[in-house]
């Protein structure tokens, strides 16, 4: 008699299952506007080195998504679109971009982490994004300040 192999079981439902529990599958997308930036941006995820994100709160707007709240959960996806991890929500702040912290830049993780590297990185992320979707962007926009958690896997090799 043959072996029976087990379906292949999405990243959700091998959380679900390892946790006991049932719930709705959250949302998912992948961090920056590139494959390969969704790449580097999910190793630095993996590595908890990054724990945090931020997106122009017109983005949410014009995308008819509420806005995140703590306790929210996401898959974040590599660049081709694989599901590689789950985080969840801890902290959400609205400023303008201008007004984003040491702190928070620390906190995304990127480059040197220093607010200089976040401010050049985050104005070409948004100019690009102002170029595709025609509007003017200024650093006086509100932007959602995002913090997370690792959540699944919880053991990563990397």
């Amino acid at each position: 008699m043959p072996m029976k192999i087990p379906p292949h079981r999405s990243l959700w439902e091998e959380y679900c299952a390892d946790k006991g529990i049932s719930a709705p599958r959250p949302p998912s997308d992948q961090f920056g506007d590139t494959p390969e930036l969704a790449d580097e941006l999910l190793e630095l995820v993996l590595k908890g080195q990054k724990k945090a994100t931020c997106e122009l709160k017109r983005w949410f707007d014009n995308h008819g998504h509420d806005l995140p709240t703590t306790g929210d959960q996401w898959i974040v996806t590599d660049g081709s679109g694989a599901e590689k991890c789950i985080i969840e929500t801890t902290q959400v702040d609205l400023c303008s971009v201008r007004q984003v912290d040491e702190a928070f830049a620390w906190d995304e993780g990127e480059g040197d982490r220093s607010l200089t590297f976040w401010k050049e990185a985050h104005d070409a992320y948004y100019r690009r994004q102002a170029e595709r979707d025609g509007f003017v962007y200024s650093d006086e926009m509100t932007c959602v300040c995002e913090r997370f958690k690792l959540i699944w896997p919880s053991r990563i090799s990397i």
